[in-house]
């Protein structure tokens, strides 16, 4: 049960949110769009920044949840159960770059943003959240060291899925995800051949996310 103070602080959440993507296209997921959006929305500085104690990293996750939400939303029509795995795990994947686009200004600049050296830890919890909900709709019970593997591929699969969609539309994206289904539905393969382990994956959605925001990969040290 929420308290009022609680559901206080969500509603303002969203609707600071709200503003930021407003913001955001121009300004970028910075302090000054975070500042900018509660000015908007009625709070002072402090207040803001005691709603959203890091600023524009908190704006980044709550809109990533956002997506979430409206992903597992626009699912609750579908029974996965009437699916095989391959075709759960892409009507998820395409559910959720579809939530995504809906914003896509903010989206954009939320990318680069996430692309950022001090960001890519946040970035990783993001994606692995995102994977670990799209799994959960599509009826995954493991719990054991598959239970990590598969939220460590979907969520690169689906980071470099929106890169994609973002630089090069929906058809390319899906295409791509197509491709990648099979090394979902083949751990012990993927573990043996593929250049994306779970330690490496965060590295290679750095380098996409990268490719988007500069047109090219920054240049190896």
């Amino acid at each position: 049960m929420t308290t009022p103070a609680q559901d206080w602080a969500e509603a303002a959440e969203q609707q600071l949110l709200d503003e930021t993507l407003k913001l955001a296209p121009i300004h970028g997921w910075t302090w000054r769009t975070t500042k900018l959006a509660g000015k908007a929305v009625g709070l002072s500085a402090g207040e803001t920044e005691l709603l959203v104690p890091h600023g524009p990293a908190d704006l980044a996750a709550l809109f990533s949840r956002r997506h979430d939400a409206r992903a597992l939303a626009e699912l609750a029509g579908v029974y996965p159960d009437n699916l095989k795995i391959r075709e759960r795990i892409r009507r998820a994947v395409e559910a959720r770059l579809d939530a995504a686009a809906v914003d896509e200004p903010a989206t954009r600049r939320w990318m680069g943003h996430l692309a950022l050296p001090q960001n890519l830890p946040l970035a990783g919890r993001l994606a692995w959240e995102s994977a670990d909900h799209l799994w959960r709709w599509a009826g995954d019970t493991a719990t054991d060291e598959n239970h990590y593997s598969k939220r460590a591929i979907l969520g690169g699969i689906l980071s470099a899925a929106m890169t994609l969609r973002m630089a090069q539309g929906r058809k390319a994206a899906l295409e791509f995800v197509d491709r990648r289904i099979e090394d979902v539905m083949a751990f012990e393969k993927w573990k043996a051949t593929t250049s994306i382990r779970p330690s490496r994956w965060a590295e290679h959605l750095a380098g996409a996310m990268a490719r988007l925001r500069y047109g090219a990969a920054p240049p190896q040290a």
